[in-house]
């Protein structure tokens, strides 16, 4: 989609639609002005109960030549003290999903009278925007596709580098959607690896790789070759770096690990059929670090990055790792396996480790790890846990500046004992119904190494089962995971 700020008045701005916000208290100032020109309509539809003010509604309003826009799209951000960011991104969706399919231009006006500023306003409609037309249903065969192709924001143009910047973040996350969102027979690890080397060839000084079955082995990979094994489908490890020619702090590498379960049935320990289909899912923090480092990379951040994603089926069969078996990760840590399902934290346990053994100074994996953390959060946060505070707190301010919530939870040496194994050095799960996000994190914390680590429990936004009550309505995968490793990207290099 093309987007450009203008600096025209929205009145006289053409487009197919014009968007004006209204909150509950009535017209905003911008709305007022056009109702001028409209001799009262906007005030007395509102009146007559046909306009509504709550967030997330969108109405159309036809003027009839009385404007150069063809229409005009109201839309409710409720009480006006609520309103920030997210209010203003759940209203760029709005309007763009109730005018996609006769919309080809979209003109947003600026309000200096609302209580965000104009700048934060026209990042999260752009935002808003782009990720709420986004079309999942890429191999329907109909002729229903959104027309909408362009974002015209009426205002100061100061806000124009914003915008940009914002904008080609926002189709980053789109590409990760389309990852995720992809069928498992077409979104298999040789695919993620295929795509971290189109990313490489078409970004400045980026480098791709990808370890194969034989490589992971004699890596000594024993947790990931052992998830692998049931699938005919063969595993990769996915590279990626960013050597930026002036990093601003040479000795700084942010390793991101990401978590690529392809498709995921549970092993042996077999998921229940029902909504088993979304399994394909399971790679949403592999696709989020993939397309996060692109972004990184597009925008030129002089941060030094190394991308970690261990990236294969879990499968069940003759060949099939089995409850029971003990593995010896690549850190030499024997692990016994209680629960083929809680697969995940087998493959980052060497993904962690491969990326502090090659050079990782501060770490982050990202990972749809447990159902208890939907069960605790929704489908609205991730759960930060740390072993050190301050790289927490950096990786939630991140989350909550981007729009990818992210709340701190606990560790405490007294949660290892839930993974302690009376035949190994530790065990992959728990029988116990307690904690179950936090005793993955103590598992994942043996791997992590020396230095600052967090991991971030996806399990919720990541993958939407039903839509969402704001600008992330569509099934299916939202990107969770891009914006906030860009916005820590950017403090950091800062």
């Amino acid at each position: 989609m093309q987007v450009q700020v203008q600096a025209v008045a929205p009145a006289e701005v053409e487009a197919d639609t014009l968007a004006v916000p209204l909150t509950e208290e009535g017209l905003s100032e911008t709305a007022n002005a056009i109702d001028e020109a409209l001799d009262g309509l906007l005030q007395q539809l509102l009146e007559e109960g046909e306009l509504q003010s709550d967030l997330g509604q969108a109405h159309v309003v036809h003027v009839r030549g009385r404007l150069p826009a063809k229409r005009i799209a109201v839309a409710g951000l409720g009480k006006r003290d609520r309103i920030d960011a997210d209010a203003l991104r759940t209203a760029g969706a709005a309007v763009a999903q109730e005018s996609s399919q006769f919309t080809s231009s979209l003109a947003w006006a600026l309000d200096s009278s609302l209580p965000l500023p104009v700048e934060g306003q026209a990042r999260a409609l752009v935002e808003g925007t782009l990720l709420g037309a986004y079309e999942p249903a890429r191999w329907k065969h109909d002729d229903h596709k959104p027309k909408l192709k362009s974002l015209v924001l009426c205002g100061d143009t100061s806000v124009t580098e914003g915008v940009e910047r914002t904008t080609r973040i926002a189709e980053w996350v789109n590409r990760a959607r389309d990852l995720v969102n992809s069928p498992p027979n077409e979104a298999t690890p040789e695919r993620l690896a295929a795509r971290a080397g189109e990313i490489a060839s078409d970004v400045e000084h980026v480098e791709a790789d990808a370890l194969g079955p034989e490589q992971i082995k004699e890596q000594g990979m024993g947790a990931f070759a052992a998830v692998a094994q049931g699938s005919d489908v063969e595993p990769r490890l996915v590279v990626l770096r960013y050597e930026p020619p002036e990093p601003s702090n040479r000795d700084f590498v942010l390793g991101l690990v990401g978590k690529a379960i392809t498709f995921d049935t549970g092993g042996i320990s077999l998921k229940p059929s029902l909504h088993m289909q979304d399994m394909k899912g399971d790679m949403a923090g592999g696709a989020a670090v993939i397309e996060a480092t692109g972004a990184i990379a597009d925008l030129g951040l002089p941060i030094r990055v190394l991308a970690v994603v261990a990236a294969c089926e879990n499968m069940p069969g003759g060949d099939a790792y089995r409850p029971g078996d003990i593995l010896t990760a690549a850190n030499g840590k024997t692990i016994e396996v209680t629960n083929t399902d809680a697969e995940g934290r087998l493959v980052l346990a060497d993904a962690l480790w491969y990326a502090r053994e090659n050079g990782a100074t501060h770490v982050l994996d990202l990972a749809t790890l447990t159902g208890a953390m939907e069960l605790a959060l929704g489908d609205l946060y991730a759960g930060i846990f740390s072993n050190d505070d301050e790289w927490r707190e950096q990786i939630v301010a991140a989350g909550e500046a981007s729009g990818d919530h992210a709340w701190p939870w606990p560790m405490h040496p007294r949660y290892r004992r839930y993974v302690d194994s009376a035949f190994a050095d530790i065990k992959n799960s728990s029988d116990l119904r307690q904690g179950s996000p936090v005793l993955a994190a103590e598992f994942l914390k043996e791997f992590a190494g020396e230095g600052p680590w967090a991991h971030a429990d996806i399990a919720g936004p990541a993958f939407l089962e039903r839509p969402r009550g704001d600008y992330l309505s569509q099934r299916g995968g939202t990107g969770y995971g891009v914006r906030l490793i860009v916005e820590l990207a950017s403090r950091l290099a800062a």
